[in-house]
């Protein structure tokens, strides 16, 4: 029998599996990205409420936190939406080569938002992402506003992770999620609303994106968050930042596997996109030791 530890490491890296098959199933559903992501988060946001309810969570909160968890989740919904958009005008193995530079943007964020000094390291970090989107970019020329979409994705993601670390200390961490996720359809309703987006079409979704749509919203978004929030308490920082790290690796495994030749990219390309892995790698490791000596 494994031990505890392993069954816990195991299920972290099904989370990260299942967060890498969600950009598959971006691919699959043939919804365009802004009703994507609208169904995406209206049925996770069903999804969550039952969890709080069967958990009797209390979902009553200050005006001001409200407010902010309503701003992020516009963030948040954003960053979906450049997700699977990039997706759509390019392809899986590009988005989630773009996307794994989220890490280093983060690092740039902390000092410009919290006043955290600069580190040489992850400036040096920083020149050999550029180097590897760069050879990206050189090859894959074609899917130039793709590589842009996917990168303004990470970008948006990196802003999401920097602001949501400090509001997750004022409460607990799945009301947040439910608020920031009713704050991103709050937002996209009234945008689609303004544009008389709205129509009986709009709502006529097949079999197969009902489903795709009902796997995403629950399995890759409940089910993902939740419980990857209370693998927390067993599996340290360090152990996590590094599992997380392999989502694009998974990612566009699956893709070149699922899709064939529409996903398979030229050797410079992946020459490309391990340089960006690696390097956000080396960056989680020496983070995490940085954490443990002070």
């Amino acid at each position: 029998m494994p031990s505890d530890s392993l069954k816990h490491y195991l299920h972290l890296h099904l989370i990260v599996f299942i967060w890498g098959f969600t950009a598959i199933l971006g691919a699959l559903i043939s919804l365009e990205a802004l009703p994507l992501v609208w169904f995406r988060m209206l049925f996770a946001i069903g999804f969550i409420a039952v969890y709080i309810y069967f958990k009797k969570l209390p979902l009553r909160i200050t005006l001001k936190m409200m407010l902010q968890f309503l701003l992020a989740g516009l963030i948040i919904a954003l960053h979906w939406f450049t997700f699977f958009h990039a997706i759509k005008i390019s392809n899986v193995s590009i988005t989630l080569a773009c996307l794994s530079t989220g890490a280093l943007f983060a690092s740039l964020l902390e000092p410009i938002l919290y006043g955290k000094k600069i580190v040489f390291y992850e400036v040096v970090f920083g020149l050999l992402v550029v180097i590897g989107l760069y050879i990206i970019f050189y090859v894959e020329i074609q899917y130039f506003w793709g590589i842009v979409t996917a990168l303004t994705s990470a970008f948006l993601s990196a802003l999401f992770t920097v602001i949501n670390s400090k509001l997750v200390k004022s409460c607990d961490a799945t009301v947040i999620s439910f608020y920031e996720l009713c704050g991103g359809v709050l937002f996209f309703t009234l945008f689609l609303l303004g544009t008389q987006s709205f129509s009986t079409t709009f709502f006529k979704l097949t079999a197969s994106d009902l489903t795709y749509l009902l796997v995403l919203s629950s399995v890759c978004t409940a089910y993902a968050f939740i419980a990857s929030t209370s693998l927390m308490k067993f599996l340290s920082p360090y152990t996590v930042m590094l599992t997380i790290n392999l989502e694009p690796i998974y990612g566009i495994i699956l893709a070149v596997l699922l899709f064939e030749d529409k996903e398979k990219m030229s050797f410079q390309f992946y020459l490309g996109a391990l340089i960006i892995v690696i390097t956000v790698v080396l960056n989680a490791i020496l983070k995490s030791r940085k954490k443990s000596l002070t």
